[in-house]
């Protein structure tokens, strides 16, 4: 199994930057992160030691946000949000040259909550608008954009894959083709989704998937979600990406159930 840890949301009893390095000592060559600076364009050396921590460490980026805005005080993207479009713009060439040069191929870009100042339509074609352009900028290294329903935040419009589906389609028709679905098995379970009909209908084209058990969005096998089913038939469909690991767990034990080689 090729799992990639999320450095945002696991090992955080750890500064942010010694967090590639534990993953790789708990057997893992893979890691993701969410926007990992406070601002849309961060400072040169900002940027050298995130990247210097990954390469250091011996592990391979797989997967990493566009500018979500503050997560902890509940923003969810700034796709569709008018005020800042500048800084998700300004964020695409930031995003595109991380990736460009740690060859990471996965970008994350969450839609954004629903915003008072706007219509839901001015926000949704703005954010189609905004996603195309991030999907061209990540073209030019092989890079595919990401778009996730999301959990427990109601004000975030995309609640079902076909929510996710439905912009990507419009994304299309825009002229690009890689936006692709991200499933989180977590999200989908945890909004009543159909999580098997959706890997039976998508599984060979979902750009990525990510775990966490419910109820409590914890590790595998601390709540009741099939995850080892839905991912090994993820697989037999066709899905050949990473399985990442977004859970909440304790450091010491975050990886007990997981089955993996022992870093040399």
């Amino acid at each position: 199994m090729t799992y990639t840890v999320n450095c945002s949301i696991l090992l955080t009893e750890l500064p942010l930057l010694q967090r590639p390095a534990a993953a790789k000592a708990a057997g893992f060559d893979a890691v993701e992160f969410w926007w990992p600076f406070t601002s849309s364009v961060p400072a040169d050396a900002e940027v050298a030691a995130f990247e210097r921590a990954l390469t250091d460490a011996g592990v391979q980026l797989t997967g990493l946000n566009f500018n979500a805005g503050d997560m902890p005080a509940g923003d969810r993207g700034l796709a569709s949000w008018p005020a800042r479009t500048i800084e998700f713009r300004d964020n695409i060439d930031v995003v595109a040259g991380i990736g460009g040069r740690l060859g990471c191929k996965g970008f994350n870009a969450l839609y954004g909550n629903r915003q008072e100042a706007s219509t839901p339509q001015e926000q949704d074609e703005l954010a189609v608008a905004n996603l195309v352009a991030a999907a061209q900028g990540v073209a030019a290294i092989g890079g595919t954009v990401l778009l996730e329903p999301v959990s427990g935040t109601p004000s975030y419009p995309l609640k079902s894959a076909q929510d996710a589906l439905d912009v990507i389609a419009k994304t299309r028709a825009a002229g690009v083709d890689n936006v692709k679905l991200l499933a989180d098995f977590y999200h989908l379970a945890v909004n009543g989704d159909d999580v098997p009909a959706v890997i039976e209908k998508h599984a060979r084209d979902f750009g990525h998937i990510q775990i966490a058990d419910n109820p409590g969005r914890g590790a595998p096998g601390t709540g009741t979600l099939p995850l080892g089913e839905w991912i090994t038939r993820s697989r037999e469909l066709g899905y050949t990406g990473h399985i990442g690991l977004e859970y909440k767990a304790a450091a010491e034990s975050a990886f007990a159930w997981a089955i993996r080689e022992p870093a040399v």
